[in-house]
């Protein structure tokens, strides 16, 4: 069955719904720019360099170890993450099941011919996961060394 709705020629009555929706989104929340439209986060990453290394804190509170991927592929650094969750319920002869998935990836291009990768740890811990990503030996920024003048 099809439902045939009027519609006046001026189309007035959609200037309301327009800005029900423009004052019903996250206009004004900036801080949640990583939101998709689904309001689907992308985990936060800090980065910090330091003489010796490369250290990366990314906030995941409530997954496991299990759920990350970490590649190094050259210069390129790829955390990614595919979660499944199901819920199964029964009451009363019905049936209801649940099930999302949620997924990401976050990349990153290190320095050229900077990183051991042979070196490389990460860890999960208290909903962070947390890689430290050592220089080689011949990038690291040394002390300057004073040079006897003969």
């Amino acid at each position: 069955m099809m439902t045939l709705t009027k519609r006046n020629g001026n189309n007035l009555s959609a200037i309301p719904a327009l800005f029900d929706d423009f004052f019903a989104s996250d206009l004004f929340n900036w801080g949640n720019s990583r939101y998709s439209a689904l309001n689907a986060t992308l985990p936060a990453v800090n980065i910090r360099e330091t003489d010796a290394n490369f250290e990366v804190e990314m906030a995941a509170p409530g997954m496991k170890k299990e759920d990350f991927k970490v590649e190094l592929n050259g210069n390129h650094l790829l955390i990614s993450s595919t979660n499944r969750n199901e819920k199964e319920d029964g009451h009363g002869g019905y049936s209801r099941k649940e099930f999302s998935y949620t997924s990401f990836q976050r990349s990153f291009t290190l320095p050229k011919d900077v990183v051991d990768e042979d070196r490389i740890e990460a860890r999960y811990e208290d909903g962070v996961l947390r890689l430290s990503i050592p220089k080689r030996e011949e990038a690291r920024k040394k002390a300057p060394r004073l040079i006897e003048i003969s």
